[in-house]
């Protein structure tokens, strides 16, 4: 029988199960928390913890850390690598870091923060292969990575012709097929129709695609349809059309009107809540406040944040069009690419500077609005679209300015002159709660992945947790944990990796009919120049596959 390992005396917050900071011990056996024993058992090991603070391991349901295009953005910025690297150990790789840390790296950077699981946001069928192998290659966490559909060329020709069982074949044989999470859908259309022939930013949500007669509208109402008919444990995982456009805020509230009832996820919301005249920059100002009512209206919808922090970073995305719109603004240099049949990307470097421009002061109090104007923690979750908003080992920086109200005004006030007046950031007063930190970097995300074995600390949730000694230096504590658990292993200690953990990779088999197989395969060898027999990625490429079931 596997040892069984006690975690004693610390104060436990877990909202899953109800429990704000009460002392209490978590008994560990197998990789699993368990009931703390009723026959006076002794424990093989224990640890401690008196006087320290436990949360579950930490959920970034959305970030890019895999795959063809984070490499192409490694790639692209060798300057920010090189003086910041992490020296090879007794227990580690070597790495780089900067904004697009290296594999090594970015399972330790996590692991060092507290975190243990990881969702990439984006990757096309075609590329899966590639992002399980870098997968495979990054420890510390489980991963898993949500599936490019928005664009695709079958599915908009099946949602034109009103073909629905054939929708949700396809929907289906792809996910096995590439061995993703859930749907993702990536300015809608606008990418094909840049693709094809506009080489235009903007893509209104009733403008059919050239050539497919479909608008993101419908693209929208039915993979979202999809998605519940196959019960996907997550909604589609929605990134709106006029990213980063001023007045975009009003596409975002009719994409979510287009869900029609069915369940959606709609990501780095922060960066799709502007107000303004798209053709006059100086009236870019927030309109969070209009689109929070709106969810908390609609309990079908979750969202995650997309904060920004202030200095260097990456743009890297599935949004060609929005990186081909920065490129024109910035002049940096630039990459994009095509994906058959599929997507598209665009990587561009990018630096916030919100004590000088007040357009990106304005982006960094949106997002401090949605995190502090939802009512309902467990609908939100903490992102920064890594590395687009910024690096996600700068989580503890939001985290400090959540819980504290006066650095918030202190930070505002050396912000641009003009940011009170496009914001109501100046008018919230409240305060995050250690709870409510452990909700939105934890419980909400493993909850709205449809995770019920992740961000609790339940009998039968996984041993993933993390113990911080209190301080009163917020975003220290949140920097450096004392010890962090993975799979009932210390992976971490004092930020120092005590062991490589390699975690499962989740990926879900929602099942198909078989009679459906034909059509898709017919259409699928005259359009690829790939053939349908090696497109697959079969269940024994995948690092410690993990089949979450179709249940919700």
């Amino acid at each position: 029988m596997a040892d069984l390992f006690k975690i004693s005396g610390a104060r436990v917050y877990d909202p899953a199960n109800g429990v704000d900071g009460q002392v209490q011990d978590i008994w560990i056996q197998g990789g699993k928390i368990v009931s703390p024993p009723s026959d006076g058992c002794r424990p093989d090991r224990t640890l401690d913890a008196r006087g320290y603070v436990i949360m579950p391991g930490g959920v970034d349901m959305h970030c890019h850390i895999a795959g063809p295009k984070v490499n192409t953005g490694r790639k692209m910025i060798p300057e920010m690598k090189r003086d910041a690297v992490i020296r090879r150990t007794a227990h580690t790789h070597s790495g780089t870091i900067g904004s697009v840390p290296s594999t090594f790296a970015t399972g330790y950077l996590y692991s060092q923060m507290g975190y243990t699981t990881a969702f990439d946001a984006a990757i096309p069928g075609l590329l899966a292969r590639h992002a399980h192998e870098e997968f495979a290659d990054t420890p510390q966490l489980d991963k898993g990575f949500y599936v490019l559909f928005g664009n695709n060329h079958y599915v908009m020709d099946r949602i034109r012709e009103a073909e629905h069982e054939q929708l949700d074949a396809y929907c289906s044989w792809m996910l096995e097929a590439a061995k993703g999470y859930t749907i993702k859908i990536v300015n809608p259309g606008g990418v094909e129709s840049w693709k094809q022939i506009s080489r235009m930013s903007m893509q209104q949500l009733d403008e059919p695609v050239p050539h497919f007669g479909v608008t993101p509208r419908a693209v929208v109402r039915e993979l979202a349809a999809a998605s519940d008919r196959l019960k996907l444990p997550h909604s589609v995982h929605i990134h709106c059309n006029n990213l980063g456009i001023p007045g975009n805020w009003e596409t975002t509230k009719h994409t979510m009107e287009s869900l029609d009832g069915h369940r959606g996820h709609f990501a780095h919301v922060q960066f799709h809540s502007y107000a303004g005249d798209p053709n006059d920059p100086r009236s870019f100002r927030s309109a969070t406040s209009d689109l929070v009512d709106y969810v908390h209206a609609h309990p079908e919808v979750t969202v995650d944040v997309g904060h920004v922090n202030p200095g260097q970073t990456l743009s890297m995305t599935g949004d060609a069009p929005f990186s081909s719109h920065l490129h024109r603004l910035t002049k940096n240099k630039w990459f994009t690419a095509d994906c058959e049949q599929e997507s598209s990307c665009g990587v561009i470097p990018i630096e916030y500077r919100p004590e000088k421009s007040l357009i990106h002061a304005v982006q960094w109090a949106i997002a401090l609005e949605w995190y502090l104007l939802m009512e309902d923690p467990w609908r939100c979750a903490m992102t920064s679209d890594h590395p687009n908003g910024g690096a996600f080992y700068r989580y503890p920086e939001i985290i400090a300015l959540l819980m504290d109200r006066e650095l918030r005004r202190d930070t505002m006030a050396r912000l641009p002159h003009g940011l009170e007046e496009r914001t109501v950031l100046k008018d919230i007063d409240r305060e995050y709660t250690l709870s409510e930190v452990a909700i939105i970097t934890r419980a909400a995300p493993a909850r709205i992945l449809g995770l019920k074995h992740k961000g609790h600390l339940g009998a039968g949730a996984d041993a993933d947790i993390t113990i911080y000694a209190p301080d009163k230096d917020i975003r220290r504590m949140f920097e450096r944990p004392r010890w962090v658990i993975k799979g009932g292993v210390v992976a971490a200690e004092d930020g120092d990796i005590q062991k490589e953990v390699f975690g499962e990779t989740f990926f879900v088999e929602p099942g198909f009919d078989q009679n459906s197989l034909p059509g898709i395969k017919d259409w699928f060898e005259e359009h690829y120049t790939i053939s349908f027999s090696n497109y697959p990625v079969d269940t024994h490429y995948v690092d410690q596959p993990h089949v979450v079931p179709c249940d919700s």
